[in-house]
């Protein structure tokens, strides 16, 4: 290894990207999972959009009974 390196020339936070750009997997139950799959290929649609459609009528919900 060197005593010292130079790094004038380098720049800052060159390969990060914010916390709200990273999305963490989310984990079905296989039985929750072979249900939903099958709904989603019925509409030809992917799970993700399938499951997000579902947890966006529960905020409506919940958030029309508070």
């Amino acid at each position: 290894m060197r005593e010292e390196y130079d790094f004038s020339k380098g720049k800052r936070n060159l390969y990060t990207r914010s916390l709200k750009d990273l999305h963490f997997p989310v984990y079905l139950d296989p039985a929750l999972e072979e249900y939903y799959q099958k709904i989603a290929a019925k509409k030809k649609k992917d799970l993700s959009s399938i499951i997000n459609s579902i947890l966006q009528k529960e905020m409506e919900l919940h958030d029309s009974l508070s």
